[in-house]
């Protein structure tokens, strides 16, 4: 979904407040275990403040420093305090050492087959996933990419391990957006 270049500008041009957490987020928040959270592709933390808000230990990555200063920025106005780290998730394995997780949220991003095979490494047991993003219905276009839709078939690696708790998906007017919720059955 663009490059770093790109992300820094567009972070550095918003307005000095966050935008509102997603919506499929806040209105699936009663599927999350209490506890941590590791928000992939952050941005400048409208997931993870809500999360904060909610009580979450909440540790946010992405790529763009731009992002992770406005996040620790709003974050130090509210009093939170937030975990970031700077990391390219093109780069090999970009997770290895991140950690566990009661909750991992990927908003916005459409990680490969190989790195959501990777997550159930970092989710405890009983542990949620949370996906959500433009979906395979989604119309591109200049911004939106083929290769940024996430598709039914991501999931394919993660079937043994995790368990599909809810599937949501809707059209507004920015377009066609799909919501996937697992946990994960570590035996």
């Amino acid at each position: 979904m663009g490059n770093n270049e790109y992300w820094n500008e567009k972070f550095v041009n918003r307005s000095d407040n966050p935008l509102r957490p997603e919506k499929s987020l806040v209105d699936n928040i009663r599927y999350f275990k209490k506890g941590t959270v590791l928000d992939i592709a952050c941005g400048d933390g409208r997931n993870a403040l809500f999360l904060l808000e909610k009580c979450f230990s909440v540790t946010g990555i992405d790529f763009s420093s731009k992002a992770l200063e406005r996040l620790n920025l709003f974050g130090k106005r509210k009093g939170y305090l937030i975990n970031t780290m700077q990391i390219d998730l093109d780069s090999p394995n970009p997770l290895k050492n991140i950690g566990f997780f009661d909750n991992i949220v990927i908003n916005h991003y459409r990680l490969n087959k190989q790195q959501l095979a990777d997550i159930e490494r970092h989710l405890t047991s009983d542990g949620i996933l949370f996906v959500s993003g433009f979906g395979h219905k989604h119309k591109v276009d200049s911004k939106i990419k083929e290769e940024d839709l996430i598709q039914p078939t991501d999931f394919e690696n993660i079937e043994k391990s995790f368990e599909l708790v809810n599937y949501t998906e809707f059209q507004d007017e920015r377009g066609f957006f799909v919501t996937y919720i697992f946990c994960n059955r570590k035996i």
